[in-house]
């Protein structure tokens, strides 16, 4: 299925669809344009997105594609308007004039975003990815479309797993739990989508395990959230600061500080140091990777 959009301003489809991506997602065998794969009440989809002649041109595979297509705009963020965004002279003006096409998008699932992020918490981003891969092999589906990629499970299937099951695949026991409270109550979740952002943020947070970290990234990329902040992160509170203040560390206390005067924006600071690739300098060793498999 394909569809054409008109557009009223310029938009880097790779930027803006790559803020959905965890690291979970494999990547297209076409060239040139942005992908997003993910579940959808009507199935598993993938899209792929690129700008034909002045227009944004969007296909899209498997049972859930013609919802997908019907979300184009919102996915890629056509609401947004990137020209509201006015910040004073400094880093993030240079790096908002260098990306003039990035776009907040929302996907517009929030249990299918959920999924990658409870399995982020608290472990080293290669370590939740293997578990995702893993777990979406084993009791997902292969990703439909000219892709090399997998979905998650669907909520009902997870909801119905024994943690201890999951233990194979490096979750430990309580985020075993969390992933699967929060399957049990994934219809409710997905609720937030109608509700203003403080409302979805009580929602989400309303589920044992759910803090300010895990609602940040799901409002963020579900929601379509532009301030969103995911407050416990381990590597952004440095980043933030090198970039705002040139100190190399700093807690979350100083990363909202600093923040502050870009307010409703945060999230759109965020992105733009992740795509200009900015961090911190290295004062400490990496966050350890722990295989709990065998254990």
């Amino acid at each position: 299925m394909e569809r054409r959009l008109a557009l009223d301003g310029p938009i880097d489809v790779v930027e803006t669809l790559r803020a959905f991506d965890s690291g979970t997602r494999g990547g297209g065998s076409r060239a040139a344009g942005g992908w997003w794969i993910g579940n959808t009440a009507a199935g598993p989809a993938t899209l792929h997105v690129r700008v034909v002649g002045g227009a944004l041109h969007g296909e899209a595979w498997g049972a859930g594609a013609d919802l997908t297509l019907d979300r184009l705009a919102s996915l890629c963020g056509l609401d947004d308007d990137p020209t509201a965004f006015r910040p004073p002279p400094g880093p993030v003006a240079d790096l908002h004039r260098r990306h003039p096409g990035l776009r907040i998008g929302r996907t517009s699932e929030v249990f299918d975003t959920l999924v990658p992020v409870i399995l982020g918490q608290r472990v080293a981003s290669e370590q939740a990815i293997g578990s995702f891969r893993s777990i979406a092999r084993t009791w997902g589906s292969p990703a439909p479309g000219p892709v090399d990629g997998w979905v998650a499970p669907p909520a009902a299937l997870l909801a119905s797993l024994d943690p201890d099951e999951l233990h194979p695949y490096g979750v430990e026991r309580s985020r075993a739990l969390i992933l699967r409270e929060a399957a049990r109550r994934a219809r409710r979740l997905e609720e937030a989508v109608g509700m203003d952002h403080n409302a979805a943020y009580r929602r989400l947070t309303a589920v044992r395990g759910i803090g300010p970290w895990t609602a940040g990234h799901v409002a963020g990329a579900a929601l379509g959230d532009p301030d969103a902040v995911p407050v416990g992160d381990f590597h952004l509170p440095n980043t933030v600061a090198w970039v705002l203040a040139g100190e190399p560390r700093a807690d979350d206390a100083r990363m909202l500080e600093l923040l502050e005067p870009y307010r409703p924006h945060r999230r759109r600071v965020m992105l733009l140091l992740r795509f200009a690739r900015v961090k911190a300098p290295a004062l400490a060793a990496k966050r350890p990777v722990h295989d709990i498999r065998g254990r």
